[in-house]
């Protein structure tokens, strides 16, 4: 017990010491996730609900905040991890899996994964509702080079659908994401363009990899390896319209998971590459 403490006195000093520019560093995230893809957490509950992204098992893992240790693992059947990449919750308690990571935009199997519940289940392997999808717009797999805008990596649950925001991969990039809506029923649907999302022009900083939205408020929030945009007062789905506020992290990492901890703050995770990262951090949306 004692070297356990001294442990995690270590990485708290030692992150002291680390500047994480905006972000307020919480927990060194333990290996179980080391290339953590997405996370979660039911406004009830302290506990955040995580993924790996492709050649993990296709295993959903809650991590204790209050004691900053992994807790339940839940594997999810007839689920394939092919490219796991972002987590969402619904208002009915249900924790749904993006299995749609298409890097070159040919893939024919994409699907969201749904969990009831997941912090009642008193078992380890649980059979979920599955959403199986297509894009309306897409006709070849791949597309041309320059079409390649159909990787996923971003979505979430807002009265009764999906909403799923690309990483765009076109060989010219223009720092437009994508942004498409589906019924979030059960079943074979097809996914909806229904407008643009323009971030900046930076490949390496640009890209959309992580989104969620404040079911209370309405209020968006999307992530790329050093940026948060802010959505709030649009009308409808019309998101790309709303007011749009850009923080800036100061701080670059392999950063692919954001949730909401409250309305006015959200927890960001961050894959670890090259012994950095694997960090939960907490920014605070209210600025100066």
């Amino acid at each position: 017990m004692k070297k356990i403490a001294y442990l995690s006195l270590l990485i708290i000093t030692q992150a002291s010491c680390q500047d994480f520019g905006k972000m307020q560093f919480i927990a060194d995230l333990p290996g179980k996730v080391n290339e953590i893809s997405g996370i979660e957490k039911f406004p009830d509950q302290n506990i955040l609900w995580t993924i790996n992204d492709s050649r993990n098992p296709p295993e959903v893992y809650a991590f204790d905040l209050d004691r900053n240790k992994m807790g339940q693992t839940i594997r999810v059947k007839d689920a394939p991890n092919i490219d796991w990449e972002d987590l969402a919750i619904g208002p009915d308690g249900t924790l749904y899996v993006g299995n749609f990571g298409n890097n070159l935009s040919n893939r024919t199997d994409l699907a969201i994964y749904g969990i009831k519940n997941p912090n009642e289940l008193d078992k380890r392997r649980y059979e979920p509702t599955v959403v199986e999808f297509t894009f309306a717009d897409q006709l070849k797999f791949p597309p041309k080079e320059k079409d390649k805008s159909y990787d996923v990596e971003a979505f979430f649950f807002w009265k009764d659908h999906f909403y799923l925001f690309t990483r765009n991969r076109a060989k010219k990039y223009d720092g437009t994401s994508k942004i498409y809506r589906m019924p979030a029923t059960p079943g074979e649907q097809t996914a909806a363009f229904i407008g643009e999302f323009k971030t900046c022009d930076d490949q390496s900083d640009c890209e959309i990899t992580s989104a969620a939205i404040h079911h209370e408020t309405g209020k968006i929030v999307l992530l790329s390896y050093n940026k948060v945009w802010v959505i709030t007062d649009y009308m409808g789905d019309n998101f790309a319209h709303g007011n749009i506020e850009k923080i800036k992290l100061g701080h670059r990492s392999q950063k692919e998971s954001i949730c909401f901890k409250n309305e006015n703050e959200v927890y960001i995770a961050d894959e670890r590459s090259h012994g950095k990262g694997g960090n939960l951090y907490l920014l605070s949306l209210e600025t100066e």
